[in-house]
């Protein structure tokens, strides 16, 4: 499905990621764990063409998509959720949902959408600016399903949530996946990530220190890259 290899990417002077490979199988989710400031975003911006790679190679389905630009990675399949959410605060969820459609037969639409996340239906006609946090995350993941994606990126989903609001974040991703969505996910919610994903990759400095099936994500890989006792 993606496949990411040797990725080089800076800001400006500043060299972020140091030769960043991953892969996310088909029908699998996969998540990117750091702390904070170690290049989680910096890859999903790469992958996702909003910052130029300098090195290094991003393969959806075999197409090469490194030097293309964000929209032409859109078409070719790839779907965000960007951290913070980020909708149309002065446009209407319905609105909000139609600016990212992309027609497909058998894809997603606003009656599925619709259907996935019933709360959007009742507040339709309110103002994005408007919405709560949870509502707000559940339009994000909406509007990037609405561009009926191959794979599915979130970065942070479950950011600034509250427990309940957070179960049920994870609830639509298993629901996606269980529908044959595949994802990579960056998350600080560790158990959240533990509990969603296949595979998972550690980022520190900028580089990939582990990387493995979730069942070898165990204490002493959490003390030994993230601190976390």
């Amino acid at each position: 499905m993606l496949t990411v290899n040797n990725l080089q990417a800076y800001y400006g002077e500043s060299h972020i990621l140091h030769d960043v490979s991953l892969k996310v199988k088909e029908g699998s989710v996969s998540a990117l764990l750091g702390r904070n400031g170690m290049g989680k975003t910096t890859t999903i911006h790469s992958i996702m063409g909003l910052v130029t790679p300098k090195e290094g190679k991003v393969i959806l389905e075999g197409q090469e998509l490194q030097s293309k630009p964000s929209y032409q990675i859109s078409k070719a399949g790839i779907g965000l959720v960007p951290q913070g959410r980020r909708v149309f605060s002065n446009l209407t969820v319905k609105e909000n949902l139609m600016t990212t459609y992309k027609p497909v037969e058998n894809g997603w639409n606003l009656e599925k959408i619709y259907e996935m996340f019933p709360r959007l239906k009742e507040r339709r006609t309110s103002m994005g600016g408007n919405l709560s946090g949870g509502e707000q995350q559940m339009l994000s993941i909406g509007r990037a399903l609405m561009t009926n994606p191959h794979l599915l990126l979130l970065d942070e989903p479950s950011e600034g949530l509250s427990p309940l609001m957070v179960r049920e974040v994870i609830k639509i991703i298993k629901k996606l996946k269980k529908n044959g969505m595949s994802m990579l996910i960056v998350e600080q919610n560790l158990a959240m990530a533990a509990e969603l994903s296949d595979y998972i990759y550690i980022l520190s400095k900028g580089s990939v220190v582990f990387e493995g099936e979730t069942e070898r994500f165990d204490a002493e890989v959490k003390k030994k890259f993230l601190s976390v006792s």
